[in-house]
Formats: structure tokens, C-alpha cells, sequence
């Protein structure tokens, strides 16, 4: 049997179709939906429930960007995993080292252009931390290696001449990267990283950071520009 019942919302009265069955009596519980609400039973306990409310457009440009957004950071990030979790380990006590990573990249790393969304390999930090960074530096790609020259800033702030450079190339063609955690020492001032014969052609971001011995402080990573190659 279908009812139809008024219900008063402070405003106005609300018309709503019943199609369920009302059992025993008005509060005997029903079965069906009412309006928004839908109503049953389970183990001989009649229940009462508001329907799922419906995303009229659940793909909106907006949305559909920022899912964009998280995909391409998502990842990158996921190709460097092991060196995040060393590179933003100071984040570990707040958030995950790799959503400390994400949510850095969201907001500094990632841009849109005519084409969606992407990455400003530039921006893009590696490591974070309080330890003093090198302010100068260059990598330079000489057959299948990628050399790194720095100027040793030992005894500025925090800076040691032991403190480890770590080394990352990450090529963009092929979506990948390689790395070193335990390269060189600050003081060196030189480091290089082997890469496969295959990344002759590609387009390759170099980055360098440095952790301090104890291993419980890193810096910020910094991108380095890359010199002409050498034969």
C-alpha cells in the first residue's frame, strides 16, 4: 500500500511518497525508502538510514586537476621512495616521510600548463631538514656518469666535512631515477653517479644533499645545473 505523510521542517510542509511498508503500525518501523530516508531490518532490529547524497558532477575541471596533481607527485615520489624516506625522515613524527614528500610537492612542485598538470623539476626537493646545505654547485654528464662538484662550505652553521652527500639523477623520459645515500663526504667536494647506457639521449634532473654522520639531521636538497656534457 502506498501512504503519503506531511512532514513540518520549520518552514514549510514536505511532501514525500512513501515507497515502503509501514509494518504493524506508524512506529512499527517500515521497509522502502521515505523521501531521503530508507528503512529495514536486519537480525529482527528494524533500522533507519538517510540515503547517500549524489555528486551531481563528480568529474569537475577543478577535480579533475587536482587528481591530476596527486597522480604525476604520486609517481615521481614512488620511483624515489627508498631516498624519501631517508630525505624527509624529520617529517616521521608528524606524517609518513613520503606524505610529507607529497604534500611538499603538491604545494611548491606541481603546475598546470596547456597540457595538464606537471612538474617544475627545479622546485622539486628530494631532502628536507635543518642541516646547512652546499650553495654552490654543478653536475656535469661525461659517458655513462654524472659528475658532482660542490664548494665545500664545512664549519658554515651546522655544516661538517663528514657529513655524507647523498645523489640523485631522476630522468624524465623515462620516469625513473638512480641514487646514491652514501656517495662522498662534505668535504670532498666531488662525487660521481654512475647511470645506465641507455639515458645517453634523455632529458635528466641531477640533485645533491647531504645527511650528517649520526644520520639524524639532512638538508635541503638542492637541483643543480647541468653542464655540457663531456666525452
Amino acid at each position: 500500500m502506498e501512504y503519503e505523510i506531511k512532514l513540518w521542517s520549520r518552514i514549510k510542509w514536505i511532501n514525500f511518497n512513501i515507497m515502503g511498508k509501514i509494518k504493524q503500525n506508524l512506529f512499527g518501523g517500515f521497509s522502502g525508502k521515505v523521501g531521503p530516508i530508507v528503512g529495514g531490518t536486519w537480525k529482527s532490529v528494524n533500522y533507519i538510514r538517510a540515503k547517500a547524497a549524489k555528486v551531481s558532477n563528480p568529474r569537475t575541471e577543478k577535480q579533475q586537476n587536482q587528481r591530476g596533481k596527486f597522480a604525476i607527485a604520486f609517481n615521481f615520489l614512488k620511483s624515489i621512495a627508498p631516498f624519501i624516506r631517508i630525505g624527509y625522515q624529520t617529517y616521521a613524527q608528524e606524517k609518513t616521510p613520503f606524505n610529507a614528500a607529497m604534500s611538499y610537492m603538491l604545494k611548491k612542485a606541481i603546475k598546470s600548463d596547456e597540457t595538464g598538470a606537471i612538474i617544475d623539476f627545479k622546485r622539486v626537493m628530494v631532502s628536507t631538514g635543518s642541516l646547512m646545505p652546499v650553495f654552490e654547485g654543478k653536475a656535469t654528464k661525461k659517458n655513462c656518469n654524472m659528475l658532482f662538484d660542490w664548494v665545500d662550505n664545512s664549519g658554515m652553521g651546522n655544516a661538517e666535512t663528514s657529513d655524507v652527500a647523498m645523489l640523485l639523477v631522476y630522468n624524465k623520459d623515462k620516469e625513473t631515477a638512480v641514487y646514491n645515500t652514501i656517495a662522498a663526504i662534505r668535504s670532498d667536494a666531488h662525487a660521481e653517479l654512475a647511470l645506465p647506457e641507455n639515458w645517453d639521449d634523455d632529458e635528466l634532473f641531477p640533485y645533491l644533499s647531504f645527511i650528517n654522520a649520526e644520520g639524524d639531521s639532512v638538508a635541503n636538497s638542492i637541483c643543480l645545473s647541468l653542464s655540457a656534457r663531456t666525452k
